[in-house]
Protein backbone atom coordinates (compact mmCIF):
# COMPACT_ATOMS: atom_id res chain seq x y z
CA UNK A 1 0.00 0.00 0.00
CA UNK A 2 1.63 3.30 -1.22
CA UNK A 3 1.72 6.14 1.99
CA UNK A 4 1.63 10.15 1.03
CA UNK A 5 4.05 12.30 2.89
CA UNK A 6 4.42 15.95 2.76
CA UNK A 7 7.31 17.28 0.72
CA UNK A 8 10.26 18.76 2.52
CA UNK A 9 11.61 22.03 2.07
CA UNK A 10 15.25 20.05 1.06
CA UNK A 11 12.66 18.20 -1.99
CA UNK A 12 11.36 21.68 -3.06
CA UNK A 13 14.88 22.69 -3.42
CA UNK A 14 15.78 20.00 -5.29
CA UNK A 15 12.46 20.49 -7.66
CA UNK A 16 13.26 24.15 -8.30
CA UNK A 17 17.02 23.41 -9.18
CA UNK A 18 15.64 20.68 -11.80
CA UNK A 19 13.00 22.58 -13.29
CA UNK A 20 15.78 25.45 -14.08
CA UNK A 21 17.83 22.58 -15.55
CA UNK A 22 15.02 21.77 -17.99
CA UNK A 23 14.36 18.20 -16.30
CA UNK A 24 10.69 16.95 -16.77
CA UNK A 25 8.24 16.31 -14.12
CA UNK A 26 9.06 12.39 -14.08
CA UNK A 27 13.18 13.04 -13.74
CA UNK A 28 12.17 14.91 -11.36
CA UNK A 29 9.95 12.39 -9.11
CA UNK A 30 12.74 9.48 -9.81
CA UNK A 31 15.61 11.52 -8.46
CA UNK A 32 13.99 12.58 -5.36
CA UNK A 33 12.12 9.27 -4.62
CA UNK A 34 8.32 10.72 -5.19
CA UNK A 35 5.86 9.48 -7.17
CA UNK A 36 4.89 12.02 -10.74
CA UNK A 37 1.47 12.94 -9.52
CA UNK A 38 3.21 14.38 -6.11
CA UNK A 39 5.35 16.91 -8.54
CA UNK A 40 2.17 17.58 -10.73
CA UNK A 41 0.42 18.20 -7.84
CA UNK A 42 3.05 20.12 -5.81
CA UNK A 43 3.47 22.40 -8.96
CA UNK A 44 -0.30 22.98 -9.91
CA UNK A 45 -0.72 23.77 -6.08
CA UNK A 46 2.01 25.50 -5.00
CA UNK A 47 3.23 28.03 -8.01
CA UNK A 48 3.20 31.45 -8.32
CA UNK A 49 3.09 33.91 -11.01
CA UNK A 50 6.77 34.21 -11.04
CA UNK A 51 6.92 30.59 -11.30
CA UNK A 52 7.99 27.97 -8.86
CA UNK A 53 9.87 29.17 -5.43
CA UNK A 54 10.45 26.62 -2.40
CA UNK A 55 10.15 29.09 0.08
CA UNK A 56 7.02 30.40 -1.90
CA UNK A 57 5.57 26.96 -2.26
CA UNK A 58 6.38 25.65 1.48
CA UNK A 59 4.01 29.13 2.76
CA UNK A 60 1.38 28.38 0.40
CA UNK A 61 1.44 24.63 1.90
CA UNK A 62 1.18 25.50 5.23
CA UNK A 63 -1.27 28.51 4.87
CA UNK A 64 -3.51 25.93 3.02
CA UNK A 65 -3.28 23.10 5.90
CA UNK A 66 -4.49 25.59 8.36
CA UNK A 67 -7.48 26.69 6.30
CA UNK A 68 -8.44 23.06 5.80
CA UNK A 69 -11.34 21.65 7.91
CA UNK A 70 -11.27 18.22 8.99
CA UNK A 71 -13.29 15.34 7.36
CA UNK A 72 -15.34 14.49 10.06
CA UNK A 73 -16.68 17.48 12.38
CA UNK A 74 -16.50 17.62 16.11
CA UNK A 75 -20.15 17.73 16.23
CA UNK A 76 -20.07 14.28 14.18
CA UNK A 77 -17.87 12.70 16.72
CA UNK A 78 -20.00 13.93 19.48
CA UNK A 79 -23.20 12.40 17.52
CA UNK A 80 -21.37 9.44 17.74
CA UNK A 81 -19.76 9.27 21.30
CA UNK A 82 -23.13 9.59 22.13
CA UNK A 83 -24.44 6.40 20.24
CA UNK A 84 -21.69 4.16 21.50
CA UNK A 85 -22.76 5.00 24.83
CA UNK A 86 -26.14 3.97 23.84
CA UNK A 87 -24.26 0.67 22.82
CA UNK A 88 -24.60 0.75 19.45
CA UNK A 89 -22.47 -0.92 17.63
CA UNK A 90 -19.67 1.39 15.01
CA UNK A 91 -21.40 -0.62 12.29
CA UNK A 92 -24.73 -0.04 13.28
CA UNK A 93 -23.93 4.12 13.73
CA UNK A 94 -21.76 4.13 10.60
CA UNK A 95 -25.34 2.94 8.46
CA UNK A 96 -27.58 5.05 10.51
CA UNK A 97 -25.42 8.16 9.79
CA UNK A 98 -25.65 7.29 6.15
CA UNK A 99 -29.38 7.00 6.32
CA UNK A 100 -30.18 9.73 8.38
CA UNK A 101 -27.79 12.38 7.36
CA UNK A 102 -25.60 13.42 5.29
CA UNK A 103 -22.67 12.27 6.83
CA UNK A 104 -20.29 9.30 6.01
CA UNK A 105 -18.11 7.49 8.23
CA UNK A 106 -16.52 3.83 7.68
CA UNK A 107 -16.97 1.24 10.99
CA UNK A 108 -12.94 0.91 10.72
CA UNK A 109 -12.74 4.52 11.05
CA UNK A 110 -15.34 4.58 14.13
CA UNK A 111 -13.30 1.76 15.79
CA UNK A 112 -9.98 3.67 15.16
CA UNK A 113 -11.28 6.41 16.75
CA UNK A 114 -12.65 4.22 20.16
CA UNK A 115 -9.21 2.81 20.03
CA UNK A 116 -7.21 6.24 20.25
CA UNK A 117 -9.71 6.98 22.82
CA UNK A 118 -8.83 4.00 24.78
CA UNK A 119 -4.89 4.82 24.59
CA UNK A 120 -5.65 8.30 26.15
CA UNK A 121 -7.84 6.39 29.01
CA UNK A 122 -11.39 6.85 27.55
CA UNK A 123 -13.80 4.52 28.33
CA UNK A 124 -15.71 4.26 24.78
CA UNK A 125 -14.65 0.96 24.42
CA UNK A 126 -16.11 -0.61 27.21
CA UNK A 127 -19.70 -0.10 24.91
CA UNK A 128 -18.28 -2.52 22.35
CA UNK A 129 -19.49 -6.25 23.20
CA UNK A 130 -17.53 -8.70 23.67
CA UNK A 131 -17.05 -11.82 21.82
CA UNK A 132 -16.29 -14.47 24.35
CA UNK A 133 -14.88 -17.95 22.75
CA UNK A 134 -17.29 -20.59 23.66
CA UNK A 135 -16.49 -23.60 25.50
CA UNK A 136 -16.87 -26.69 23.23
CA UNK A 137 -19.81 -28.82 24.82
CA UNK A 138 -18.30 -32.77 24.59
CA UNK A 139 -20.93 -35.22 24.63
CA UNK A 140 -24.85 -35.81 24.45
CA UNK A 141 -26.30 -36.76 27.30
CA UNK A 142 -29.35 -36.03 28.68
CA UNK A 143 -29.12 -35.76 32.12
CA UNK A 144 -32.70 -34.01 32.70
CA UNK A 145 -35.62 -35.57 33.21
CA UNK A 146 -37.95 -35.58 30.16
CA UNK A 147 -41.20 -33.27 30.10
CA UNK A 148 -44.74 -34.73 30.03
CA UNK A 149 -46.18 -34.46 26.32
CA UNK A 150 -43.47 -32.14 25.15
CA UNK A 151 -43.43 -31.50 20.97
CA UNK A 152 -40.28 -31.89 19.41
CA UNK A 153 -39.07 -28.68 17.07
CA UNK A 154 -39.44 -31.78 14.13
CA UNK A 155 -43.37 -30.92 14.50
CA UNK A 156 -42.57 -27.46 13.97
CA UNK A 157 -44.33 -25.53 10.56
CA UNK A 158 -40.94 -25.38 8.02
CA UNK A 159 -42.38 -22.04 7.99
CA UNK A 160 -41.10 -20.67 11.35
CA UNK A 161 -37.37 -21.62 9.79
CA UNK A 162 -37.90 -19.31 6.57
CA UNK A 163 -38.71 -16.28 9.48
CA UNK A 164 -41.47 -15.06 6.63
CA UNK A 165 -44.18 -14.43 9.31
CA UNK A 166 -44.14 -12.20 12.52
CA UNK A 167 -45.02 -14.13 15.88
CA UNK A 168 -43.11 -17.15 16.27
CA UNK A 169 -41.14 -16.65 19.14
CA UNK A 170 -38.40 -18.29 21.47
CA UNK A 171 -37.90 -18.64 24.82
CA UNK A 172 -35.44 -18.78 27.74
CA UNK A 173 -34.56 -18.09 31.40
CA UNK A 174 -31.69 -16.23 32.41
CA UNK A 175 -29.52 -17.03 36.00
CA UNK A 176 -27.35 -14.83 38.34
CA UNK A 177 -24.95 -14.91 41.08
CA UNK A 178 -26.57 -17.81 43.38
CA UNK A 179 -28.55 -19.35 40.70
CA UNK A 180 -31.87 -17.88 43.07
CA UNK A 181 -33.78 -15.23 40.59
CA UNK A 182 -34.13 -15.47 37.57
CA UNK A 183 -34.90 -13.44 33.77
CA UNK A 184 -37.26 -14.95 31.41
CA UNK A 185 -36.75 -13.93 28.07
CA UNK A 186 -38.72 -13.89 24.69
CA UNK A 187 -37.53 -13.01 21.09
CA UNK A 188 -39.46 -13.22 18.17
CA UNK A 189 -37.74 -14.90 15.64
CA UNK A 190 -38.51 -12.58 12.34
CA UNK A 191 -38.16 -9.23 14.13
CA UNK A 192 -35.51 -9.80 16.79
CA UNK A 193 -38.03 -7.84 19.01
CA UNK A 194 -37.45 -8.72 22.58
CA UNK A 195 -39.57 -9.12 26.08
CA UNK A 196 -37.94 -9.70 29.22
CA UNK A 197 -39.46 -10.39 33.13
CA UNK A 198 -37.64 -11.05 36.46
CA UNK A 199 -39.24 -14.34 38.35
CA UNK A 200 -38.35 -15.10 41.97
CA UNK A 201 -37.48 -18.61 41.30
CA UNK A 202 -36.91 -20.65 38.32
CA UNK A 203 -40.18 -22.52 39.25
CA UNK A 204 -42.33 -23.70 36.29
CA UNK A 205 -45.50 -21.94 37.84
CA UNK A 206 -43.56 -18.68 38.02
CA UNK A 207 -42.48 -18.58 34.49
CA UNK A 208 -45.64 -19.75 33.11
CA UNK A 209 -47.15 -16.81 34.57
CA UNK A 210 -44.45 -14.44 33.07
CA UNK A 211 -44.68 -15.79 29.70
CA UNK A 212 -48.89 -15.62 29.68
CA UNK A 213 -48.14 -12.11 30.91
CA UNK A 214 -45.95 -10.72 28.49
CA UNK A 215 -47.51 -12.52 25.30
CA UNK A 216 -50.91 -11.89 26.37
CA UNK A 217 -50.57 -8.25 25.26
CA UNK A 218 -49.54 -9.28 21.28
CA UNK A 219 -52.12 -12.29 20.93
CA UNK A 220 -52.54 -11.09 17.19
CA UNK A 221 -48.74 -11.71 16.56
CA UNK A 222 -48.50 -15.12 18.40
CA UNK A 223 -48.11 -18.64 16.45
CA UNK A 224 -45.34 -20.96 17.89
CA UNK A 225 -43.42 -20.88 20.71
CA UNK A 226 -39.75 -22.56 20.92
CA UNK A 227 -38.09 -23.46 24.21
CA UNK A 228 -35.46 -25.44 25.55
CA UNK A 229 -36.12 -28.58 27.26
CA UNK A 230 -35.54 -27.07 31.50
CA UNK A 231 -37.53 -27.66 33.80
CA UNK A 232 -38.71 -24.24 34.49
CA UNK A 233 -40.81 -24.94 31.06
CA UNK A 234 -43.13 -28.00 32.62
CA UNK A 235 -46.37 -25.98 32.18
CA UNK A 236 -45.65 -25.61 29.09
CA UNK A 237 -49.23 -26.92 28.26
CA UNK A 238 -50.51 -24.20 30.31
CA UNK A 239 -49.30 -21.60 28.02
CA UNK A 240 -50.20 -23.12 24.95
CA UNK A 241 -53.75 -23.20 26.17
CA UNK A 242 -54.09 -19.78 27.85
CA UNK A 243 -52.07 -18.35 24.69
CA UNK A 244 -53.98 -20.07 21.82
CA UNK A 245 -50.30 -21.22 20.68
CA UNK A 246 -48.58 -24.44 20.13
CA UNK A 247 -45.18 -24.68 22.17
CA UNK A 248 -42.25 -27.24 20.76
CA UNK A 249 -39.01 -27.81 22.12
CA UNK A 250 -35.59 -27.88 20.60
CA UNK A 251 -33.49 -30.95 20.90
CA UNK A 252 -31.06 -31.17 23.85
CA UNK A 253 -27.80 -29.03 23.77
CA UNK A 254 -28.99 -27.87 20.63
CA UNK A 255 -28.89 -24.08 20.89
CA UNK A 256 -28.09 -22.74 17.55
CA UNK A 257 -31.88 -24.10 17.00
CA UNK A 258 -33.07 -21.06 19.11
CA UNK A 259 -30.30 -18.30 17.50
CA UNK A 260 -32.27 -15.37 17.97
CA UNK A 261 -33.24 -15.91 21.43
CA UNK A 262 -29.30 -17.08 22.25
CA UNK A 263 -28.47 -14.11 20.82
CA UNK A 264 -30.58 -11.89 22.77
CA UNK A 265 -29.50 -12.98 25.70
CA UNK A 266 -26.07 -12.95 24.94
CA UNK A 267 -26.66 -8.90 24.30
CA UNK A 268 -28.52 -9.01 27.92
CA UNK A 269 -25.43 -10.15 29.29
CA UNK A 270 -23.76 -6.88 28.33
CA UNK A 271 -25.72 -5.16 31.08
CA UNK A 272 -26.74 -8.16 33.22
CA UNK A 273 -23.65 -9.69 33.33
CA UNK A 274 -23.78 -13.59 34.98
CA UNK A 275 -21.78 -12.99 38.14
CA UNK A 276 -24.41 -10.28 39.38
CA UNK A 277 -26.81 -10.87 41.90
CA UNK A 278 -30.61 -10.56 40.12
CA UNK A 279 -31.91 -8.98 43.22
CA UNK A 280 -29.92 -5.74 42.70
CA UNK A 281 -31.59 -6.05 38.77
CA UNK A 282 -34.90 -3.52 39.27
CA UNK A 283 -38.19 -3.70 36.61
CA UNK A 284 -37.23 -0.23 35.57
CA UNK A 285 -33.74 -1.40 34.14
CA UNK A 286 -34.93 -4.25 32.95
CA UNK A 287 -37.55 -1.54 30.91
CA UNK A 288 -34.66 0.16 29.80
CA UNK A 289 -32.40 -2.50 28.44
CA UNK A 290 -36.01 -3.66 26.23
CA UNK A 291 -35.60 -0.25 25.59
CA UNK A 292 -32.37 0.24 24.03
CA UNK A 293 -32.15 -3.85 22.51
CA UNK A 294 -35.51 -2.65 20.67
CA UNK A 295 -34.91 0.41 19.39
CA UNK A 296 -31.13 -0.28 18.08
CA UNK A 297 -30.93 -0.51 14.12
CA UNK A 298 -29.51 -4.59 13.66
CA UNK A 299 -27.39 -5.46 10.62
CA UNK A 300 -29.74 -8.49 10.11
CA UNK A 301 -33.06 -6.22 9.43
CA UNK A 302 -31.21 -4.21 6.93
CA UNK A 303 -30.35 -1.71 10.29
CA UNK A 304 -34.10 -1.47 10.32
CA UNK A 305 -35.30 -1.79 14.64
CA UNK A 306 -36.29 -4.84 15.93
CA UNK A 307 -39.71 -2.30 16.92
CA UNK A 308 -40.10 -0.91 13.97
CA UNK A 309 -40.32 -4.50 12.32
CA UNK A 310 -42.40 -6.04 14.34
CA UNK A 311 -44.71 -3.39 14.65
CA UNK A 312 -44.62 -2.28 11.31
CA UNK A 313 -43.87 0.81 11.31
CA UNK A 314 -41.08 3.79 10.52
CA UNK A 315 -39.67 5.13 13.71
CA UNK A 316 -37.63 8.79 12.97
CA UNK A 317 -34.94 8.07 15.63
CA UNK A 318 -33.63 11.21 17.11
CA UNK A 319 -30.00 12.67 16.89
Amino acid sequence: MRTYTQLTQEQRYQISVMLKIGQNQTEIAEVIGKHKSTISRELRRNQGQRGYRPKQAYEMSLNRRKKAKPRIQEATWALIESKLQEDWSPEQISDWLKRNTDIQVSHERIYLYIYVDKRAGGSLHKHLRCQKKRRKRYGGYDRRGKLPNRRSIEERPEIVDQRQRIGDWEVDTLIGKGHCQAIVTLTERKSRFSMLRKVERRKANLVSAAVIDLLQPVADRLHTITGDNGKEFAEHERIAQELEVSFFFAHPYAAWERGANENMNGLVRQYIPKNRDLKSVTDEELLLIMNKLNHRPRKCLDFKTPFEVFFEQSVALQC
